[in-house]
């Protein structure tokens, strides 16, 4: 009874400590290289009118910054910090989500604490991999490729891109693979209603299979903006044309 009653006031401990509750979202971040005073955005989609807008502001202080609020639904949103080249993209939804801004390489920022963004790290990384050899091959080579078009080397120049194309085609073979691997097996993930919802804006895509990934998806993430957005293309995918000629009246027997 007296390890029950332990358990039962741990557990009461545990979720007490968090700080925020269902439909909140809160953002704790350290901003390396930032100074103090200087803003950072966040920024979402207008439901609407799909437009960017801010969504509040807040200004770095030692080094830190935190922001918070209210959620409906996992959406990607942007960090614009003041002094960076570039806006940082991270998922916004429920619980407490941990962004480390590292203002001098934006790539080089760090972002966990939720379901959906410790998957969206992962991913990115695994794509990294993937990615590798193009990159590589883009370092080795730029500045061979820069000589040969000042010399107007069109040989050099079009062995060059036979091979970056080669290259390319084999990267993007691969991360479709990926991607394809990543959503059969993380259905309640929301990369993988993204993931999805690339498939089905591709018109080489096999909407049967479509379909069967997106029945396995959880529910969590068939509802949401993209979720139904797949449901809606499905079913029209799945309506005659417009135009068809239906077969005669009393034809099959």
């Amino acid at each position: 009874m007296k390890k029950i009653l332990f358990l039962l006031t741990a557990s009461a401990a545990i979720i007490s400590c968090s700080k925020v509750k269902d439909g909140e979202y809160l953002i704790t971040g350290t901003a390396k290289g930032i100074e103090n005073g200087k803003t950072i955005i966040l920024q979402g989609l207008d439901p609407a009118t799909r437009m960017s807008v801010a969504l509040d502001t807040v200004k770095v202080e030692n080094g830190k910054f935190e922001i918070k609020g209210k959620v409906t639904e996992p959406a990607f949103h942007t960090l614009i910090i003041q002094g960076a080249n570039q806006p940082y993209p991270f998922i916004l939804e429920t619980g407490e989500i941990n962004i480390e801004v590292d203002k001098d390489s934006i790539h080089k920022s760090k972002v966990s604490g939720t379901y959906n963004n410790d998957e969206y790290t992962k991913f990115n990384e695994e794509l990294t991999k993937t990615q590798k050899n193009l990159i590589d091959f883009q370092k080795k080579n730029t500045q061979k490729m820069q000589q040969a078009q000042q010399a107007q080397d069109t040989a050099t120049i079009n062995s060059l891109m036979k091979q970056y194309m080669e290259i390319q085609t084999e990267v993007q073979a691969n991360s479709k693979k990926k991607y394809l691997a990543y959503a059969e097996s993380h259905p309640k993930s929301f990369i993988s209603v993204l993931i999805l919802q690339g498939m089905i804006n591709d018109p080489s895509t096999d909407m049967k299979k479509a379909e069967s990934l997106y029945n396995a998806l959880d529910e969590s993430v068939k509802n949401t903006t993209p979720g139904k957005e797949i449901k809606t293309r499905l079913g029209q995918a799945k309506m005659p044309a417009v135009g068809a000629t239906a077969p005669p009246v009393g034809s099959a027997k």
